[in-house]
Formats: C-alpha cells, structure tokens, sequence
C-alpha cells in the first residue's frame, strides 16, 4: 500500500505504546518539502508524543554548538562524519550502540562507520543521503544538442557554447554561506584526489600548498561562467533559475529536485563533474548523510531512543523518499522500487563512488567551516584574483583553530 504501516509499538526495553512521555526534537528540515517528510515520519510514532521545534536550516548550523551546550532537545537533526564525531567528543552527545545493536543490520557497514565516533561507539543513525553532481533539464541540452562532458576542456567548452546560446551556464548562488563549498570539494577532489582532501579538511596540510592554489586558479577560470552576483542569491533562488530554463546547468545536491514543479522533475537529469586530473578521474563525490542523534542533556533518553529506531525504520525512509525528490534512503530495507528515475540514478552515482565525502562543513571542524571557509569563499566569489593573500589568511587562521 501506499502507506507504510507504523513500526509496532513496545520495541524499547519492554515498554508498551504510547507511555514514553514527549520526546522534543530540535529540526533544520525547515523547507517546505523536508518539513512535511519529517511531520509525516513522526506522525506514525506511537511510543510518546513528539514535539518539533523547527529552527531556519543555516541558523540551526550555525548555532549548534550554542545550543548543544545550552538547552537543547532530547534529539537533533545532525550530519554524519566528522562533524557527528567533534560533538560526540566533545562529550555533547550520547552513545547510542545499544540503538544499533537492533538497527544495524538494517546498514551497510559504511553507513555505520559515517555513524561512528573516533572511541568507536555509535552516535548517529542515518536516514537519508543524496549525491552532489551538476543538474540539467534534459529538454534543454536535447533541443541544443549538449552532451555532458568528460573532461574539463570539454566542461569549459560546453559552458562557452552555452554563453553564446544566450544561456547563463553555470546556475550560482552563495548567499547562504554553503553551496560555494561543493563547488571547492569537488574541484579539490578532482585536481588532488580525496585523501588530500581530506587531509587538508582535518586541518594536516597548508591551505598555501600550490596544490590548493591550482583548484583556486581553476575555479577562477570558471568564474565567467558562473552565474553573476552569486552572494544575493539562495539556492533555491539558483535552483528556480535552472527549472525556468535561464540557467544551463546547476553544481548541487539532488535537492536541487525540490525547486522544480512536480510536472518538471521528470525532465531533470544530472552528470558527476568531469575529470580533471586523470590520476583520480572522476572516483569521489560528495554524498552527504542526513540523519539524528541524542543531546548529552536529553530530558528523555528512553523516549530519544524509541524515537531514533523508529527513525531507522525502512517504513520511516520510504516516507522520506517518497515526500522528498531530493534524497535516498540510508537504509538497505527500504524500498527503493518507487525511486523516481532521479532517484535511481542517484543511487547508482553513489554506489559507483570509490571515495564519498560528506561535504565541507562536514568534513572539518564546526568552527573552522563557519568561521573561516564561509567568509573566505564569499570573499573568493566576490574577488577572484586575490587568491594568495586569501589561502595565507585561512591558513593563519586555520593554524588557531587546529591546534
């Protein structure tokens, strides 16, 4: 049927539905669409009462430490990878192993590791993901005959064809602070592959190595291409340019599938970003990992917990799935027969990947991708050419940060 039945009651240590009293849940699914997937997902909770308090999505992230360590929710929306590891370290987040040991067989020991922190105790369930690749409308590149490229001479070639059509290439929006740090991830990725990567995001190679230069000097190239005034732009203000047909195409993750009207989803299809440096062709992404865990201070730790395993359910997922044309399901029983083709496809992307990276702000510490890698790359978008004295700044400023 079209409605998952709700997970049975009673699964948490021998209680019965519906006596684990309110559970409070601090969200970022403060969009339209994610916003109702979530509501749907909690409605057919039936072990205690749940109460969402939903907080604007960059405003969440950029106040989590504050509110981890002030009074926060028994359960948060949060990231897998590092960024789950630092509050976990920290001390700001519990254990929850005994969670999956009921869940984990429902995971790929990838989504597990992503969930693991640095003591080698679980912190984190997964319930969605999705690939970052760059998105088109087939109608367009049909009717003017462009194929997605392999390299990136063909990349820049297809982008100047584009400019001469009359259509602004490259979809670009960074008002919100985040989105530039795709575009960085995957240039990096692409020109020195992902241990460097992530070696630089953990904050063990220099921000001046010539390397990180060159992925700066490559991007400067592109600029001409992007869309123009990039820092008064949101995403899905870009995202509404490529469903219009202004935009040509579009480096983001698949949510970009909610800016479109339902009739246009169809008609968007994606490429992964071409090579660049043929040593490491086009084996990484980023494939960020949405999902919860459990605040330190949580008033209701049985009630968090009973919530958590019904989050992990397959029937939970496929809600998520199906209400949001952006994301994939993390678990491996849910049911990925009514995927879109979009959806689809993004999976086999992802299962292709050699290396996956959760994305800049998940990679590295909090602090540093706030403090530092936003300003720096707004800085960046709005002055291409002042590349050296940019990376000597973040690199004296990542040098106090990562002691």
């Amino acid at each position: 049927s079209d409605t998952p039945s709700p997970a049975p009651g009673g699964q948490g240590g021998g209680t019965t539905s519906g006596n684990l009293g309110t559970v409070t849940l601090g969200s970022n699914a403060s969009d339209e669409i994610p916003k109702k997937s979530l509501d749907t997902q909690i409605k057919a909770f039936t072990q205690g009462t749940v109460k969402i308090n939903t907080v604007d999505h960059n405003t969440f992230q950029e106040n989590i430490n504050r509110y981890l360590r002030g009074t926060p929710d028994d359960v948060f929306t949060w990231f897998a990878g590092y960024r789950m590891q630092f509050f976990a370290e920290q001390g700001l987040a519990i254990d929850i192993s005994d969670v999956w040991r009921e869940i984990g067989g429902d995971y790929t020991q990838a989504f597990k590791d992503q969930s693991t922190g640095v003591d080698g105790k679980q912190y984190f369930v997964p319930a969605t993901y999705y690939p970052w690749a760059v998105f088109y409308r087939k109608s367009v590149w049909q009717e003017k005959g462009y194929e997605p490229p392999a390299t990136l001479d063909e990349f820049t070639a297809l982008a100047k064809k584009m400019k001469a059509d009359g259509i602004i290439p490259i979809a670009f929006a960074d008002k919100d602070g985040w989105p530039a740090m795709g575009t960085f991830d995957i240039l990096n990725m692409r020109t020195n592959g992902y241990d460097f990567h992530i070696a630089l995001m953990a904050g063990k190679e220099s921000w001046t190595d010539p390397r990180v230069k060159q992925v700066f000097d490559t991007w400067r190239g592109l600029m001409e291409y992007h869309q123009p005034a990039a820092l008064g732009r949101t995403w899905q203000e870009a995202g509404q340019s490529l469903a219009q047909k202004k935009t040509g195409m579009y480096l983001l993750g698949m949510f970009v599938a909610q800016q479109f009207p339902e009739a246009d989803r169809d008609d968007i299809d994606f490429f992964t970003f071409p090579e660049i440096n043929p040593q490491y062709g086009t084996d990484s992404i980023d494939a960020p990992i949405d999902g919860y865990m459990i605040s330190a201070k949580a008033k209701n730790v049985d009630g968090a917990k009973a919530l958590l395993k019904h989050l992990a359910q397959a029937s939970s997922q496929n809600i998520a799935t199906k209400l949001d044309p952006g994301t994939l399901a993390a678990s491996s029983k849910a049911d990925t027969s009514g995927y879109s083709a979009l959806q689809k496809r993004g999976a086999e992307l992802v299962s292709k990947a050699t290396h996956i990276a959760q994305f800049l702000d998940r990679d590295t510490r909090p602090d540093f991708a706030s403090t530092v890698m936003i300003p720096s790359l707004q800085s960046f978008v709005s002055k291409p050419n002042e590349i050296d004295s940019l990376l000597a700044s973040i690199e004296k400023q990542k040098a106090n940060i990562f002691r």
